[in-house]
């Protein structure tokens, strides 16, 4: 077998898996360790690969760290009455910020991996099972023994609007800084990174840490207001943070009733090191930062059936806008909300019929002469 071949074959088992080892390269294609790093080092000078992880450059995934759960979903039946019993329907299906956002990241065809945690119990391995055959590379994900994976269970009325929710996530307390550094090929691999707050504060300061030194545009989606305690101060690093009203009230320690009231909160998230902000207010629509100051798109009209994952919808929306290259808030604030409603009109969490052409084919107003603009500016500078 020739050399030229020899390095093709290697090559091909790389672009199969990203992780493989040298030793396993080796075995597998009957040569010394030392002459597969010479092929590899040859790969490398002809830009086929990019390095570390042997990163393939057409191929580098949106790699989402955090919750990956059972979602219970318990839907009354009737007007709800506290304090009784209520008759409901319950479905299960599964969630997770981090897992949600994946998923829809995959049925719009990004290359995309999850690193979470799970328990030894059947959830665990079906959650697993799931992922993966939507087209996620769990490979990353820590086991845990002894626990039980990550459970979320939303109280519904008979409109399909939360009325409380209830999220057992304590497991996730084991993503931290040590374990991130074990998952460094895989996370080195990524081309965006997305991380929901789920994950401990220290975590989440180290992936700050990580993306500033590495120019890795990293987002951080919120998941509650409890939970806004897991964000640290310190935010140089951050390309995009996305949260809802609630959980920037919750930041700032303040009420946001006026457009200045919006405009000096995401100032301060900025000042902090945010590069971009997006807060999402439900029917309203979302206000984003831009280089002016702010502005808000509506949202369309939306027929509810269930609101649980549209505004982790609206999340992989903005992530897929970032990953196509654009750096376009409003283009992208408007395929979040487009997905949004297509999730909010759908009993599933992820909506299943999702692919890339329904976002592709959103055009960008700004490029459109003589079209309506599709926000209004609140506050500027």
């Amino acid at each position: 077998m020739t050399e030229l071949s020899k390095k093709d074959q290697l090559y091909e088992l790389i672009r199969a898996n990203p992780f493989i080892s040298q030793q396993d390269l080796a075995s597998v294609l009957g040569l010394s360790r030392s002459a597969v790093a010479g092929y590899i080092a040859g790969l490398i000078r002809d830009r086929r690969l990019l390095g570390r992880a042997y990163v393939l450059p057409d191929n580098r995934p949106i790699v989402c760290l955090g919750a990956a759960n059972l979602d219970r979903k318990l839907r009354s039946l009737a007007t709800l009455k506290m304090g009784t019993s209520n008759p409901a329907r319950q479905d299960e299906s599964f969630g997770g910020v981090a897992r949600n956002i994946a998923e829809n990241l995959a049925r719009l065809s990004a290359p995309v991996a999850l690193i979470t945690a799970i328990g030894d119990d059947s959830s665990g391995k079906a959650l697993l099972a799931h992922a993966e055959a939507t087209g996620i590379d769990t490979r990353a994900t820590l086991h845990l023994t002894g626990v039980c994976s990550g459970t979320y269970t939303a109280v519904l009325d008979d409109h399909g609007e939360m009325i409380l929710a209830l999220a057992d996530m304590a497991l996730y307390d084991a993503l931290t800084p040590a374990f991130l550094a074990t998952r460094q090929p895989q996370r080195a691999a990524g081309a965006l990174t997305v991380a929901d707050l789920n994950l401990p504060r220290d975590t989440l300061r180290a992936l700050l840490d990580d993306a500033a030194r590495d120019a890795v545009p990293l987002v951080l989606v919120a998941v509650s207001q409890p939970k806004m305690a897991n964000l640290p101060d310190d935010l140089h690093g951050l390309r995009l943070l996305i949260l809802n009203q609630g959980e920037l009230e919750t930041r700032i320690g303040a009420r946001l009733l006026t457009d200045a009231d919006f405009l000096a909160a995401c100032r301060s998230l900025q000042a902090k090191g945010a590069q971009d902000v997006i807060v999402t207010r439900g029917a309203t629509g979302v206000v984003y930062t831009t280089a002016d100051g702010i502005a808000q798109l509506d949202a369309p009209p939306a027929h509810i059936v269930d609101v649980t994952g549209a505004g982790d919808a609206f999340a992989a929306a903005v992530c897929w806008s970032l990953f196509q290259g654009s750096d376009d808030m409003t283009l992208a604030c408007r395929r979040g909300l487009q997905l949004s409603a297509m999730t909010l009109a759908s009993e599933e969490t992820v909506c299943p019929y999702l692919t890339a052409e329904v976002l592709a084919e959103i055009p960008n107003p700004d490029a459109l002469p003589g079209a309506q603009q599709p926000f209004n500016a609140l506050y500027q500078d």
